[in-house]
């Protein structure tokens, strides 16, 4: 059996990612569960001669120097898919995610109304976070779809690698692939900003220059779109402010107090009726209070703000698992195993009149 065969597969199977690794079946991942098809297990040479298929002579040479790689690649009519081939044990191993070939809309994956209000922001900053492989480069390419679709304007994406093939619509899309097109997301991003761009989109904030220059783009008009691995808003704005040297932190929490306009926290869990996955959302909204309070160096004061202006569409992750649980969606388990605070979380349950344990 051939890559491309098992690719079809992975897609027919509505997988998320197929993994190939020596003396292992190729392994799929559905529903966040791995699945070990029915084939034989792989050897060095069968493994290396596979994943050796799908590269070009500029890939295998870096991979040569380098021992890693990661790039993207499509097989027309079926998906595109994120690879990332490295080596265990002095075998050549390699992780597929299948990344699809539709842009779903935001109402599909199941993200809250107020992500269509953060795509019609001018300006400021908003993140997307959560852990790995719980959509976030979804989220942001769906955000993307949306400002290029309603809006005329000028997108610059950074990423590594590029996932999502965007057409023109109304918007003008540029999407750069680092280590491709360019060096580093912080040089991109510094020369986005002589690129006439009105939304500048970047894979992953990773380091103080990076999250510096996101910030100063933020500031200066520019909407900016960005993931960042964390697991929930307090920690995100906590992480934003921390990466920088304790004697710039003060004014680092001025400049993102000004600039913050959401964050969206997710998780994806599996449905009750076994129907693949269900999307979790915290959502935090920029308002006078939190502007001040992350000023001030008092995000302990987050979650009470959260709660108190849901009207304004701010959710936390613990009532969003409660409403899915009392919806049926997800068991009590699968709620009770990602929320933050039990005994709120079961007061939230208490108020709806549902049974727990």
């Amino acid at each position: 059996m051939d890559i491309r065969k098992l690719l079809e597969i992975a897609v027919e199977s509505n997988a998320s990612d197929l993994h190939l690794v020596v003396g292992s079946p190729p392994t799929l991942r559905i529903d966040g569960e791995l699945v070990v098809m029915e084939l034989d297990k792989l050897t060095p040479e069968k493994n290396k001669e596979m994943i050796c298929s799908i590269l070009n002579e500029v890939q295998k040479a870096k991979f040569e120097q380098e021992w890693e790689l990661d790039f993207s690649m499509s097989i027309p009519g079926i998906s595109r898919f994120r690879v990332n081939i490295y080596r265990s044990k002095d075998n050549v191993e390699a992780a597929f995610r299948i990344v699809g070939l539709r842009m779903k809309q935001p109402e599909e994956l199941g993200l809250p109304l107020i992500i269509n209000e953060f795509c019609r922001k001018r300006s400021g900053l908003v993140l997307v976070t959560g852990p790995t492989g719980v959509g976030k480069t979804t989220t942001m390419n769906s955000m993307i779809d949306l400002i290029n679709r309603e809006r005329s304007c000028r997108i610059v994406i950074i990423e590594d690698p590029i996932e999502y093939i965007h057409e023109h619509k109304k918007s003008i899309v540029i999407q750069r692939e680092v280590y491709s097109d360019t060096r580093t997301f912080a040089a991109a991003l510094v020369h986005s900003l002589r690129q006439d761009p009105n939304v500048i989109c970047v894979g992953e904030m990773r380091d103080l220059e990076t999250i510096s220059t996101a910030l100063t783009a933020a500031e200066t008009g520019h909407l900016v779109l960005a993931t960042l691995h964390t697991p929930d808003a307090i920690q995100t704005i906590d992480r934003v402010i921390d990466v920088f040297p304790p004697h710039a932190q003060t004014q680092i929490r001025i400049v993102l107090a000004s600039a913050i306009e959401g964050v969206i926290s997710q998780q994806l869990l599996p449905r009750i009726d076994g129907a693949g996955r269900v999307l979790t959302t915290e959502v935090l909204i920029a308002t006078p209070a939190l502007r001040n309070v992350i000023r001030e160096a008092k995000t302990e004061q987050i979650p009470t703000i959260m709660q108190t202006n849901a009207d304004l569409g701010m959710q936390m992750m613990d009532t969003s698992l409660k409403d899915l649980y009392v919806k049926n969606i997800i068991s009590y388990e699968t709620a009770i195993s990602r929320v933050k605070d039990i005994s709120h979380f079961k007061s939230l349950l208490m108020k709806s009149g549902k049974q727990f344990r």
